[in-house]
Order: structure tokens, then C-alpha cells, then sequence
């Protein structure tokens, strides 16, 4: 009997020790969890926090903190590109804003100075200013219409619409303009109507974006084009022009809010680095992708594609 409460409590003991000890190892183990994360908090780390453990428990720990901490990394950066592009984008505005402003006084003042001036010098005057008015408006609508669409605010109500009517009736808006321009048109557009998932007013407005690009940025080309193709499930519009190109590394960002190709595209035609935002989330609205290609002096391509429904 003796012998056996003498091992009993030796194992007693053990046990005790060996609990003081995993006391401790947490113990030592969380504090070095807390300075790891007081000096992320701080700035003075970025990295994971680790720490050598065989404890299950400990390890899960680990593993949840470390998701948290990428997540936070990753809210960071996010934070840092939207305010990059909250800057550039507030910047260009201003300059958009300013600029036929600018005309808008200009010609203000010449029309307080001179009382006597002809009627004929008067009108044309009086229309450049009402064409530097629409500018500002169309400017400020796109302003609220991606703000809309970025909040969810902007309901696109979807259903089948005839594709291939809505693109011949979008290109015949710029006819005129393309004719002025004396540019080759290469449409190709099937006789028989392709229908797909969409909303005609949203899509108006993508490809009046597109083909204002492709004549605003590729009309030195000469060329621009419209194609139309599909398979079972999907229908594809292209629209494309032969100018300068978009180099590779703007192509990753060209649907960026503000993004206006400073470098790659003509620095006398640039607008205000709305229309493609607004162009991939009205695309995005109606369920579909689009995507560009671009090789320089050669082909240029906005490809949008929509689920097809089969009439």
C-alpha cells in the first residue's frame, strides 16, 4: 500500500510539473504572439507570425491569425490603390472641368466686350459654348452614372435583345463622323439576328464608348471595324481600330476608374478615363467579360461577350 501511494504520488507530481511546464510554453508562446502582433500593429513588422509549436490548438491559432493578418495586408494595399486612384481621378476632373471652363469665360468675356458684334460671329460663339456646356455635363453624368454603378444604385434590368440590330443601329450613329474622318470600315455583322442575355440601353452605351475610342485613339490608322460572332452559348462583339496600341502593361489596368493612358495613347485626346470603367461594369451588369488585346500600328480589340439565348 505504501508503494503504491509513493508511485501514485510521484506520478501526481509528474503530472503537475508537466502541466506547469505546458503553462509556461503557452505562456511564453502567447507573449511572443503578442509582441509579433504589437509590432505589426506598430509598423515595425509585415511578415507572418511565427512561433515552433506541436500543440494542435496552438497551431490553429497560428494559421487563423496569419489569414487575418494577409486579409488586413491585402485591405491595405486595396486602400492604397483606391486612394491612388481617387487622387488621379479627382485630378483629372479638375482638368476636365477646367478646360472648357476656361473656353466657357473666354468666350464670355469677347462677347461682354464686343456689344456690336456681328450675329452670324455671335452664334457661332454662342454654340461653342453650348458644345463646351454638353462636354460638362456629359463629364459630370458619367461622374454620378459609375458612382451609381459602383454602389449597386444603377439596376440594369436584363432580358433577350436582337445583338446584331443594336450594333448596326450603334455604328450608323457615328456614320457621319467615320465619313468626315474618311476611315476604312470593316463590319461584319451575320444577316440573321443573334440574341442574348442584356439591356439595349446598356449596351448602346458600351459600344458608344468603344467605337468613340477606337475613332478617338485609332483613327490614325485609318481603320476601324465591328465584328460579330458566336457560338451555342456565348456572342462576342469586337471592336477594333489600327492605331497606336495599348501597350501590354496598360492593358492590365486600361478598366481602371481615371486609368487615361498617358504614355501609350495620344496625349491630345485624352478624356476622362470614365467610359471603360463604366463600359466593363455595364458589360459586368449584363452578366458577361470584356477584355482587350492590342498589338501597336497593327490591331487594337475590345472583346465583349454575352450568354446567347437561342430565339
Amino acid at each position: 500500500m505504501t508503494v503504491f501511494l509513493s508511485i501514485f504520488s510521484i506520478v501526481l507530481l509528474c503530472g503537475c510539473l508537466i502541466q506547469m511546464q505546458t503553462k509556461r510554453t503557452f505562456q511564453k508562446q502567447l507573449r511572443s504572439i503578442k509582441k509579433q502582433l504589437t509590432d505589426i500593429v506598430n509598423g515595425q513588422a509585415s511578415g507572418p507570425v511565427l512561433i515552433g509549436t506541436d500543440h494542435k490548438q496552438m497551431a490553429d491559432l497560428l494559421v487563423s491569425i496569419n489569414k487575418l493578418n494577409d486579409q488586413n495586408r491585402e485591405h491595405a494595399r486595396q486602400f492604397i490603390r483606391t486612394e491612388q486612384s481617387m487622387k488621379r481621378m479627382l485630378s483629372n476632373i479638375s482638368h476636365d472641368l477646367k478646360t472648357p471652363l476656361t473656353v466657357i469665360s473666354g468666350y464670355a468675356e469677347m462677347l461682354n466686350a464686343k456689344i456690336d458684334m456681328p450675329s452670324q460671329e455671335r452664334q457661332r460663339i454662342l454654340s461653342h459654348i453650348h458644345e463646351k456646356t454638353d462636354e460638362m455635363t456629359t463629364l459630370i453624368d458619367s461622374f454620378f452614372d459609375l458612382a451609381k454603378l459602383e454602389a449597386g444604385d444603377k439596376h440594369v434590368p436584363l432580358g433577350t435583345i436582337n445583338l446584331t440590330e443594336i450594333c448596326k443601329q450603334s455604328i450608323l450613329m457615328f456614320y457621319e463622323l467615320i465619313e468626315t474622318k474618311g476611315l476604312d470600315v470593316q463590319i461584319d455583322i451575320p444577316d440573321s439576328p443573334i440574341f442574348a442575355l442584356g439591356n439595349e440601353e446598356a449596351l448602346h452605351r458600351v459600344l458608344a464608348n468603344l467605337v468613340s475610342n477606337a475613332l478617338r485613339y485609332g483613327s490614325d490608322g485609318n481603320v476601324i471595324g465591328l465584328h460579330i460572332y458566336a457560338d451555342e452559348t456565348i456572342v462576342t462583339i469586337a471592336v477594333y481600330d489600327q492605331g497606336v496600341g495599348i501597350r501590354e502593361s496598360d492593358q492590365q489596368s486600361i478598366f481602371e476608374r481615371m486609368y487615361t493612358l498617358e504614355e501609350s495613347r495620344n496625349k491630345d485626346f485624352q478624356g476622362s478615363g470614365l467610359g471603360l470603367t463604366i463600359t466593363k461594369k455595364l458589360i459586368e451588369q449584363m452578366q458577361g467579360t470584356i477584355s482587350v488585346t492590342s498589338i501597336p500600328h497593327e490591331k487594337t480589340s475590345f472583346i465583349c461577350k454575352l450568354k446567347r439565348v437561342h430565339g
